[in-house]
């Protein structure tokens, strides 16, 4: 779908992103559509529901063709492949505008579209990409990413699920922990090693004799999205389902690289949300016969969050615009998904406090994104790995290593 198609919802939100530094000036016409229609998307279809679906820990699986509907999912993937053919920015605000409502409705959208389609577009065949687009375009099928294993997180190299070429199918076995989407997917791109150790892509589909997709439960974060585990047990995967473009551990990375540039955007719109309840809050809220607006340590932590917002804005349209041009490096994007994300987590913990009691209800978003978020700044790339990362990239020394 072209995001000029995107469709629109009923109730217009009324919301003003703040934009300190007149970075609207910077953004064209269709980027704005884009996010506004998003944005009126989230206020209809999320907002009403996505305080209910945390603490009930439901996975609201409805939207999932309403978010293809509106083109959220590939925005980025060619028109021909049911795609919304965007470029960057617009893909970026489209996770801004999401992770605002709420970042397991982002993550969702966001590992359809970096983790599962892009894979498939950039590394899949031609006949993959007909069979298994289109349908992760409109919402029917919904996809999962296995990377991560139990003992393999911020080292994939060391992964242990295998596969066996026995002629005329790949014989797969081993693990995934962590995998948002898993108990819900209809397929799971699986990263595995071959016979000669090699990192390989491989496109598993549910019903595959020997697959099994444990929920994980008891989760304090992200509680409307869904998370578990992939399990191989001799799968027998058909040889077609091997994605052949691509070999070794830079394949899922550059995936990931994807994912985390959704992150960094995404990191804003959580960030924008607890802002604006803590300023509208702050207003209204007297004490001492006055707004706690007027008191200067409330204004100084609203000055703060105004400042940092701003300059994780700016890295974002930035580095979009690098994107667009095809020269954002993966340490640029590790740096806006770590400053980003922190800066997100920072702000609603400021917020939390501005509404004192009030905010760790459910009345109010910011409890709710302050536990998202402790999720969002330990996946893809712990904050502490993307600052290793950073730190090879100064001084030439692999610290992880």
């Amino acid at each position: 779908m072209e995001s000029s198609q995107i469709t629109r919802s009923n109730v217009k939100d009324d919301f003003v992103s703040p934009d300190f530094y007149n970075i609207d000036a910077l953004l064209t016409e269709e980027q704005k559509l884009v996010r506004s229609s998003v944005r009126d998307f989230v206020k209809n279809e999320v907002s009403p529901i996505i305080e209910d679906c945390c603490q009930k820990n439901i996975f609201p699986k409805y939207l999932l063709p309403k978010f293809g509907e509106l083109g959220a999912f590939g925005p980025s993937i060619p028109v021909e492949y049911g795609g919304g053919g965007m470029d960057e920015i617009s893909y970026g605000l489209i996770m801004q505008e999401i992770e605002r409502g709420d970042s397991g409705m982002r993550s969702t959208v966001s590992v359809q579209s970096s983790l599962v389609m892009f894979p498939i577009y950039a590394f899949g065949s031609e006949e993959q990409k007909r069979k298994y687009l289109p349908k992760l375009a409109s919402g029917e099928y919904l996809g999962c990413f296995g990377l991560t294993e139990p003992d393999h997180g911020s080292n994939p190299s060391g992964m242990l699920t295998h596969f066996e070429d026995k002629g005329e199918y790949y014989l797969l076995n081993g693990s995934k922990m962590w995998i948002s989407n898993a108990p819900e997917a209809d397929i799971a791109v699986v990263w595995a090693k071959n016979e000669q150790g090699r990192v390989q892509g491989l496109i598993v589909e549910r019903g595959m004799e020997g697959f099994s997709t444990p929920e994980t439960h008891n989760k304090w974060s992200l509680r409307a999205s869904v998370t578990g585990e992939l399990v191989f047990n001799n799968v027998k995967v058909p040889k077609a389902n091997l994605l052949p473009g691509r070999d070794g551990l830079g394949a899922p990375l550059k995936c990931l690289d994807s994912a985390r540039y959704g992150i960094a955007w995404g990191g804003v719109g959580a960030a924008m949300d607890c802002y604006e309840v803590a300023r509208k809050y702050a207003l209204q809220r007297k004490q001492f016969d006055k707004p706690i607006a007027s008191f200067q340590l409330i204004q100084k932590k609203l000055a703060e969050m105004l400042t940092e917002i701003t300059k994780a804005q700016l890295l974002c349209w930035r580095l979009g615009t690098l994107k667009n041009e095809g020269k954002a490096t993966s340490t640029q994007i590790s740096l806006a998904k770590r400053n980003n994300v922190d800066m997100a987590l920072n702000i609603a913990r400021e917020a939390r406090q501005v509404l004192g009691a009030m905010g760790i209800t459910g009345e109010y978003s910011i409890m709710r994104h302050m536990m998202n978020l402790e999720s969002v700044i330990t996946y893809e790339g712990t904050h502490e790995i993307h600052l290793l990362i950073l730190g090879n990239e100064i001084t030439g020394i692999p610290a992880f290593k």
